[in-house]
């Protein structure tokens, strides 16, 4: 079982997310984590955890924004941990997506269903937030050049 945790910058703390991946039975060994934008996948951290990921490990992130704020990436990153790699994905604020089998049996139909259209709309609403994001940061950074104009 691994973990991976990400914030955004320096001065984020991990903790909230080291303590719950630990809480859930990921050996802080295990966990991989990285101070970067979610904007993409191209993360330290990341690529070396994708290296030990195999068939029959279960990757744990606390939340779907914690792997990536692109939506066609986080499906994509998804199809290709599950799909190619054989692991599986535990998300924990969010059961619905759990890919493990239950009682040693492929997930159903049903559920895969569920998993696919909550990993898809959690994907989008990780993409909005971050353009959101950026767009208050540049209305403020504009506001400061407005302001720095009048004085």
């Amino acid at each position: 079982m691994y973990g991976y945790a990400r914030v955004s910058s320096r001065d984020q703390n991990l903790n909230r997310q080291f303590d719950a991946l630990i809480a859930y039975g990921v050996e802080s060994a295990n966990i991989y984590a990285d101070r970067a934008s979610g904007k993409d996948f191209d993360r330290p951290q990341y690529r070396d955890l994708l290296r030990v990921l195999g068939d029959g490990d279960v990757l744990v992130v606390l939340s779907i924004d914690r792997l990536g704020r692109n939506y066609s990436e986080i499906l994509e990153e998804w199809r290709l941990i599950t799909k190619e790699r054989g692991t599986a994905i535990v998300v924990l604020d969010m059961p619905l997506l759990d890919t493990r089998a239950k009682d040693g049996e492929a997930p159903d139909v049903t559920s895969t269903l569920i998993a696919d259209i909550v990993l898809q709309l959690l994907s989008y609403v990780a993409q909005v937030e971050r353009e959101n994001i950026h767009q208050r940061q540049a209305e403020g950074i504009g506001l400061i050049s407005d302001l720095s104009r009048t004085h």
